[in-house]
Parts: structure tokens; sequence; C-alpha cells
């Protein structure tokens, strides 16, 4: 895959210049890192947590948590007003870490810096728990480089958020986290949305390996999208939000384990660098139905609200 290309959800359709404009210097001045280390400050001006950051938005605000594609986030901010302007939390763009991830990944695109998001669970927010999170990966012209964007590198974090260990003590892939489960080496309830959060166990592990597969082939859905086998085993929820529904999902049976065991095992040899791995992952999510995003997802959002979306097109979030 280019990952110089955007794709149907980074593509940032008429704010293409704006977003292209946010790493100041010329590609040919600066490198990659030091372009990144540009978007990522000016991404945390655009784009405010829905639950970090403690600010209680009323509902029209919070459905920006749903706005799913570049095009439509960057539609709710003044047209008329530079995407690098300083602005106060509570007029940025109210998302998640997808949504910083997004935003970086889709400008340094827009620059010709290939760039993907990586999906799993961090090791450095909260001791003795693995947080789910989505962070920017991108080439520096001779290796694989991830960075925390949503994150300042000056607040002391106990990594380096400009170059993430894909590993324990830094972003914990989903694959990684899957065959750790499988192979009974890691208590999968300390792997979730936070602490005291009742999403978390080997469902959400499951659910973020099927999201880092789409991800990593261009569908860099919302982390409350459900679609193919997931849609199928969540069912019809009766209104009632996730959380309140998570613990009494059924479980999968063996032969989706099997599938989501060859999933896990082809991505960690895709990421150490096996072509042919990379190459039968990318058929696989191409023709499988149980796993490809497919014109429809299913949206249980976080305020509550369940739907069907068209992901053929940008859409505003429903309200």
């Amino acid at each position: 895959m280019d990952y110089t290309r955007q794709t149907r959800f980074s593509d940032p359709g008429r704010h293409l210049s704006r977003l292209a404009a946010l790493a100041g210097p010329p590609l040919a001045a600066a490198g990659p890192s030091d372009l990144v280390a540009e978007v990522g400050a000016a991404v945390r001006n655009l784009v405010v947590h829905y639950r970090a950051s403690g600010l209680d938005f009323p509902p029209d605000r919070l459905a920006e948590i749903d706005s799913r594609w570049v095009e439509t986030m960057l539609d709710t901010l003044p047209p008329d007003q530079p995407l690098d302007e300083p602005r106060p939390a509570e007029q940025r763009i109210v998302g998640c870490c997808r949504d910083f991830t997004l935003l970086t990944v889709a400008a340094l695109r827009a620059r010709g810096i290939p760039a993907r998001s990586r999906v799993g669970f961090a090791d450095y927010f909260d001791p003795g728990f693995h947080g789910d999170h989505v962070i920017t990966e991108f080439h520096d012209g001779t290796r694989w480089v991830a960075a925390d964007t949503q994150l300042d590198p000056g607040d002391g974090f106990p990594v380096d958020v400009t170059d993430v260990p894909l590993g324990p003590g830094g972003l914990r892939p989903a694959a990684q986290c899957w065959l750790a489960f499988r192979r009974g080496e890691i208590d999968p309830e300390t792997y979730g949305v936070g602490p005291g959060v009742p999403i978390h166990g080997p469902l959400m592990i499951r659910k973020y390996l099927l999201t880092e597969l789409a991800h990593r082939y261009g569908d860099e859905t919302l982390l409350w999208d459900f679609w193919g086998a997931d849609a199928a085993l969540l069912g019809d929820l009766g209104g009632r939000p996730l959380v309140e529904v998570w613990s009494d999902l059924p479980s999968w049976d063996s032969g989706e384990v099997t599938l989501l065991d060859e999933i896990a095992e082809l991505l960690v040899a895709a990421d150490a660098g096996d072509i042919s791995a990379e190459d039968r992952l990318a058929k696989l999510y191409a023709t499988d139905p149980r796993v490809h995003v497919g014109d429809t997802v299913t949206c249980h959002s976080p305020r509550g609200l369940g739907y069907d979306v068209d992901v053929r097109r940008p859409s505003p979030p429903a309200r």
C-alpha cells in the first residue's frame, strides 16, 4: 500500500491546502521528524479529547466525536481561520486519540511523507493498565517511526512520545496483545478503555485487532465502528449504550479464533519486514467480508447513540 496517498477517511477534500500548510517549512528544508513535530503541535491546537480534557461538552459539540472523516472534522472549524491559529480548548474539534492521529497522518500524506495509524494499547498512561490508544507511524526515509502527537513531548510521560516503541513500555499493537493473550502471557482484563471502565478484556483486544487490520489498509474507522464479524457479534443492543452491555456480549466460535490468530501472526510478521506475510494479509483483508470494512459500519458512539453509517462518502454525524 502507498502510505503517501490519502484514503477515504484521511482525505481532507476542500481543506487540502489548509492542512498541507500546517507544517511551515518546505519539505526540502526539514526532515520528516521535524515536520512531524510541527504537525503534532498544530494538531494539538486543533483537537481536544472528549474525556481526557475534563471539559463538559453539550450534545451538539459532543457529536463531533463521530465526525469520522478528516474533511468533516475540519468542517467544524471556521473556514476563514488558519488551522495553525491558536485557539482555546473549547473551540477545538472534540475528538479522541484516533482523531489526533488521523489529522497528523493526513497532513503528512499531504506533504508526501508515508504515514499510517497504529492501533493498540499504551503502557504509559496508567501504571498496571494498558489503555486503548491510536498513534501515528511515519517513514523517515530509513525506518518506520511511531509518534504520539496527542501528547506534548515536554509533559513528562515515561516514554519518548516522538519515538514510541511498538511493544512493552510503549504502544503494544493489538496483534501483539492478541497473541500474548492466546499464549496466556497477559491478563486481558488489564487491556481496555481505562481502569474502572467495563469495556476491557479479550473482546476488547479482539475488536482492536480487527481495527488495527482495517487501519493498516486504509480504513481508519472510528474506534466505536463495527462491521463484519464484529457487527454480527454485537447484534441488536436494544438501544442500550455499549458500555452497559459489554460484559454480557457473547464470545466467539473456534473458527473465528483461528482467523484471528492468523491475522495477528501475519500482522506481527509484516511489521518485522516479511513481504510474503504483508501480501497474504492484504489479500485476506481485501477478500474476507468478516474483516473487511464494506460500504456500511454500525457506530456505537460513546455518547449513547447507535446507528448505521454509509462510509463511502463524508457526511455529518447523526444528531
